[in-house]
């Protein structure tokens, strides 16, 4: 992993859908596309290991440049996948990635999980046992991945600006964080960007927190833009999920709300093929159109596990949406049609960007 910022000059960044953009007022420069690795260790099922490695080595050297994890991910499992990616990269491809890792969670040996630790002696604990994993010296962008309720953002962030001024972490970022709690948060230290779910069926950050992002400079990486799977037009109303893939309890996956969730899909599916596209790529697509006017500040994570679903996922790249097909999309999926809530309520409960 490199130990510099890539040099060029912001002001061209944005130009280009494929070429590499500031994070936020205060982040590194990174590709449009980032790779969320959660699914190479955890919740969606089994995953192939080597394909696993296969693919983060396939994205590298397509450009990507973000690979996003969390220490809680397989409990440490995905760090390790993504030390071992790079270690057996070419060393031009590995210089270029950065991580992103999300830290807090706490978990049971059956794997459960029991809540989040933002206390700053955690957030030093939790960090050292991620460098040891990644085998790095230092983590480029370092989020907890929860508000800790009963610790004040402001000791948590703090905590991270100190990690920032030991060389140990590079960037500042948060995750599912209200509007209040970003203005908190970056009255402490600089803060890169805030990683929250936003899709075609999740906007709720439209209305007040990514304004508020944008009135601070801060970035936003988007994750769920496929909304684990149900948008990308390869789910199907009789499909069977793992007993280990987490969205059989998620509400969105449910009876008649997945019967509804899928109808969205085929309404959308239709502006896809008018467009040449696929139901994912044009999913992607939209996401990314959602930045360009205001610094191209939005950088989609996609979560794909696998080669081919990498390489369709690039292709969105290429997909130009007009002022008309933003406007069909949203018509075929308007804000707020999505049927069920996007965690189940035990989980909604720890976000805190839904109070």
């Amino acid at each position: 992993m490199t130990s510099s910022t890539p040099s060029a000059s912001p002001a061209s960044l944005t130009t280009s859908p494929r070429g590499l953009r500031p994070l936020g007022a205060t982040g590194p420069l990174v590709s449009p596309l980032g790779l969320g690795c959660m699914g190479m260790s955890a919740l969606y099922g089994d995953a192939d290991r080597a394909e696993s490695v296969a693919t983060i080595h396939a994205a590298l050297e397509a450009g990507i440049t973000l690979l996003d994890t969390g220490d809680f991910y397989g409990m440490g499992h995905n760090e390790l996948l993504i030390n071992e990616a790079l270690r057996t990269a070419p060393a031009a491809l590995r210089e270029q990635a950065l991580t992103s890792v999300k830290f807090g969670a706490l978990r049971t040996v059956e794997g459960g999980f029991t809540g989040y630790d933002g206390r700053p002696d955690a957030v030093r604990n939790f960090a050292a046992y991620s460098l040891q994993r990644l085998g790095t010296d230092h983590i480029d962008i370092y989020r907890i991945a929860r508000v800790d309720p009963d610790v004040p953002i402001e000791e948590t962030v703090g905590a991270i600006a100190e990690l920032v001024e030991a060389g140990h972490v590079r960037h500042i970022g948060l995750s599912e964080v209200g509007a209040d709690t970003l203005r908190r948060a970056a009255a402490v230290a600089p803060v890169s960007d805030l990683q929250i779910e936003y899709s075609l069926i999740s906007r709720g950050i439209e209305a007040e927190i990514l304004p508020a992002a944008r009135e601070l400079g801060i970035g936003v990486t988007a994750y769920g833009v496929l909304s684990r799977g149900l948008i990308s037009g390869h789910f199907t109303r009789d499909r069977e999920l793992a007993a280990n893939d987490f969205r059989g309890m998620s509400p969105r996956f449910q009876g008649d709300n997945l019967r509804h969730n899928l109808d969205l899909v085929d309404a959308l599916r239709e502006i896809a093929d008018d467009k040449g596209a696929t139901v994912a790529q044009t999913a992607i697509a939209w996401v990314l159109a959602q930045g360009p006017r205001h610094g191209a500040d939005v950088v989609p994570l996609v979560g794909a596990r696998r080669r081919d679903r990498l390489t369709e996922a690039l292709g969105a790249l290429d997909v130009v949406l007009t002022a008309d097909d933003l406007a069909a999309i949203e018509a075929a999926v308007p804000a707020d049609a999505a049927a069920g809530e996007r965690y189940p309520a035990n989980q909604m409960a720890h976000l805190d960007s839904e109070r």
